[in-house]
This record gives C-alpha cells, structure tokens and sequence, in this order.
C-alpha cells in the first residue's frame, strides 16, 4: 500500500494562502486591479483570473480523488481558461476569489477517511494523495500570491507556512522547469528557516539532497524562502544570496520562471 502523507499541514496552509491573498485583492481598486504583477506580461488581474480558473479546474478532481470516479476531460480546461480570460478585470478578481474559497471549504470539509483514502491522477502517470494533489495548488498560489503581494510591498516574501513545506517538494520540478547551462557547475545549497541541504546539477537540472561524496564545485547559501523563489525565477537582488563559484545570473538562466 502506498505511503499517504498527512494532509493536514497542507490543508492548513492553502486556507491560509487563500485567506492572505483574499485581504490582498480587497485593497485593491480598478487600477490596482490593472496594474503590473511581478510577472512582466501580467496584470494583477490576469494573476487572478490564472488563480480562478486554476481552482474550477482543482475542483473538477475532488470528487474523482474521494470516490475514485471518472476523472475531468482536459478538453474542457480550454473552454475554462476562454471564460477566465474574457472576463472584466473587477470580475476575474472577484470570481477569483469565490472559486478558491469554494475550493478550499471543499477540501476542509473532507472527513479524515476520505482524506486518507484520497488518490487522484492530475498532470503525469503517478497518482497523488491529498497532500499532493494540494502540494500543487499550495505551490501556484503561493507563488502567485508573491507575484501580487510584492508589486505593493518590495519587501514581501512568500509566507513561511508554505515555504516550510514547498522547499522539500520545489526541487522536484527542477528538472521540468530547469534548463541545461552550457557550462554546467555542480552546486551545493545550503538555506536556512528550514535548514536543508542540495545538490544542483545546472548540466543535467537536478535538485536532490546532499549526499556526502558529492563533489560540487560552486556554493549558494540563501533562505529556503529565497530557494524557493529562485528555483521559479523569482529570485533577482544578488543580496539575498552567498554565491561562491557561480552566479545568480547563471543560475536565474537556469531557472528563467514560469
């Protein structure tokens, strides 16, 4: 039998993810609404209208994850994404914000049988648990609550709750979001507030524990908040690292975002 995580941490974490972002979003006006996110070919709203959407298509695979019945056609997720986009901006936030608390009061209200038993087969041939199938979601709104939270607060960082839990599962998409260096450096990481240790291959894009033969030739040391945000191209003042032997901008290279 499979090993099934405890979902609760996680379930916890996208409540409160959902809940910062909501008071983020209830601040802001029209303008605000229509202004840059971090990402350079997104406003704010556009950032919603992703996040909404996002949560309709999450939903479609609770009922599958609890009952084991058939799972949504992805030929749909189209027909969704049309929706989304053609919205006015003050409607993308507001619908937003609806369909992720929707999402979230379903996945609260999941008795802690059908948490267990929870298994569903999203974006790859591997079946998730609950704690995975919401590693997904806790991982994209996260990352795109930062996105909005940061174009009003320079400051801002992703919240802790879900960076204690991102930094063991991020370095599992290096190798789908990473991209070879031409001159590949073996790096090893170190962060701290959690403390962990990596590997990072730049040649072969891969992020894994440190094992004690490793022979790297180049260090970072850095938060595993700012690990998190480099690993999804969102890492960009040279201050919040020690690089030894490579750079942010070789690594930024690597990791352009997504």
């Amino acid at each position: 039998m499979a090993t099934v995580t405890d979902a609760t941490p996680w379930v916890r974490a996208v409540r409160a993810s959902h809940d910062r972002l909501a008071g983020l979003v209830a601040g802001l006006d029209g303008d605000g609404l229509r202004a840059q996110s971090y990402d350079t070919e997104w406003s704010i709203a556009d950032v919603l209208s992703h996040l909404g959407s996002g949560a309709e298509i999450f939903s479609q695979y609770i009922e599958p994850g609890v009952t084991g019945g058939d799972l949504p056609s992805r030929e749909g997720f189209q027909q969704i994404w049309e929706i989304w986009n053609a919205l006015p901006p003050e409607e993308q936030a507001a619908r937003s914000i609806e369909a992720n608390e929707a999402l979230v009061s379903r996945i609260e209200s999941l008795s802690p049988e059908e948490r267990a038993a929870f298994q569903v087969t999203m974006f790859g041939p591997v079946p998730l648990d609950l704690a995975g199938f919401l590693g997904m979601r806790l991982g994209e709104h996260a990352l795109h609550t930062w996105d909005v939270a940061v174009v009003r607060d320079p400051a801002a960082r992703i919240a802790p709750d879900a960076v204690e839990l991102l930094v063991d599962q991020v370095p599992r998409l290096a190798g789908f979001v990473g991209k070879k260096a031409p001159a590949p450096v073996t790096v090893a990481i170190t962060t701290t507030g959690p403390q962990r240790a990596y590997t990072l291959d730049t040649g072969g894009v891969s992020v894994v524990p440190c094992a004690a033969d490793d022979a790297a030739t180049a260090s970072v040391a850095l938060s595993a908040e700012s690990f998190v945000r480099l690993l999804t191209g969102r890492l960009d003042d040279p201050a919040e690292i020690e690089a030894s032997g490579v750079t942010l901008t070789e690594l930024r290279s690597v990791f352009p975002g997504f």
